[in-house]
């Protein structure tokens, strides 16, 4: 358990954070959100000390984290940031060890450590790879991995994923959350994203300017917002909408495709170009959509195969220019897919759709073009 009892930080004359009070049970994934500024990552950074407070205290497990050496302390939490921060010169393997070796771990248990996190995302065949051959989303994993590594009861995530494209990010969200929930860890997770703190959070801590003003689970904060700004922030009024909108005034048009005549090795360095874990897939004439390609099937059959064409899967869930908003997010609400792809009237590409796009085309119609 996690507990924050008044705790406040200067820098310099400005205070950051204001008297912070609250707790954050075991094994609860908690997502703290707010606009830029709030102090969401400076309340991140004070868990493991990497940020000292000047008042009050945090307590992990009624110890107070500034009666803990702060070595010891990094050691037992896990953290994973934007940047990924996967050392270069080191394999795969000996990313995700770093901390267990550190601890002094053996080279036995060290070895058993790597292969069962693999074994957890089924990226075995990894192993030996360098950061340098493997795309975003291949990286942040192994980041999320190595947070895992020494089995720490908390971990600690700074907008791990906001740098991914919509679909990688969208699946590894989905995967983040399964394997949270299977090994019932304690995550403190910041965004500024409320597609993400919807998405994850089993409850949403919202601050502005340094003060926590709710702290609710999603379903509570959006029937219930605290203030105005939360309100808007989380997008309450898209339950409240009446009037129609359409899917194109909310999808992203910027998609990676590649039609199915193309080589698994092609396919795979696009991949790696564009750091997507996920390929649209269309016809080479007329430009029909056939479904996806993902990474997991071109390793899995990809060095028996010329073509990606018998690995294409028509399992995405599909929307049609013109048609209702409505049904589209309240299936990505429902089932918790990531993106549902729309087709033009000539079945070709036209884009996908996602929480976050909703909810990012209508903050622009709120707050046009403001930063």
């Amino acid at each position: 358990m996690i507990e924050f009892d008044h705790v406040s930080k200067y820098y310099g004359k400005k205070q950051v954070l204001k008297d912070l009070n609250f707790t954050i049970p075991d094994g609860k994934f908690v997502t703290v959100i707010g606009p830029s500024g709030c102090g969401k990552t400076t309340t991140l950074r004070t868990i493991n000390r990497l940020t000292d407070i000047d008042q009050g205290s945090v307590r992990i497990d009624g110890v107070n984290i500034m009666d803990r050496d702060k070595v010891e302390l990094r050691r037992s939490i896990g953290y994973v940031i934007q940047q990924i921060g996967l050392f270069p010169n080191m394999t795969v393997a000996e990313n995700i060890s770093v901390v267990p070796r550190l601890l002094k771990y053996d080279k036995a248990r060290c070895e058993k450590i790597v292969d069962d996190m693999l074994a957890m995302v089924h990226m075995e065949e990894f192993r030996d790879k360098y950061p340098s051959e493997m795309s975003g989303g291949q990286q942040q994993r192994i980041g999320v991995l190595r947070a895992l590594a020494a089995s720490p009861e908390i971990i600690l995530m700074d907008e791990p994923f906001s740098a991914l494209d919509p679909m990688t990010r969208a699946s590894l969200q989905e995967e983040f959350k399964n394997l949270q929930q299977k090994l019932n860890k304690t995550i403190v997770f910041v965004t500024h994203d409320m597609d993400e703190a919807l998405k994850l959070a089993d409850t949403i801590i919202f601050m502005v300017d340094g003060k926590v003003v709710q702290i609710a689970s999603p379903e509570e904060m959006l029937d219930h917002p605290a203030t105005d700004l939360v309100r808007s922030f989380l997008g309450k009024h898209i339950r409240d909408q009446a009037a129609p909108t359409k899917v194109e005034d909310y999808m992203l048009r910027n998609v990676r495709k590649i039609t199915q005549n193309r080589g698994v090795h092609e396919c795979a360095e696009m991949m790696a170009r564009y750091s997507v874990d996920t390929l649209l897939v269309e016809e080479s004439r007329g430009g029909k959509y056939m479904g996806i390609v993902s990474i997991g099937d071109l390793r899995k059959y990809g060095r028996t195969l010329k073509t990606i064409e018998p690995i294409v899967r028509d399992t995405q869930r599909t929307a049609r220019v013109g048609d209702e908003a409505k049904e589209s997010f309240d299936y990505l609400i429902d089932s918790g897919a990531g993106y549902v792809v729309v087709l033009d009237e000539k079945d070709r590409i036209a884009g996908i759709v996602t929480k976050t796009s909703v909810a990012r085309s209508v903050a622009e119609n709120l707050w046009g073009d403001e930063q």
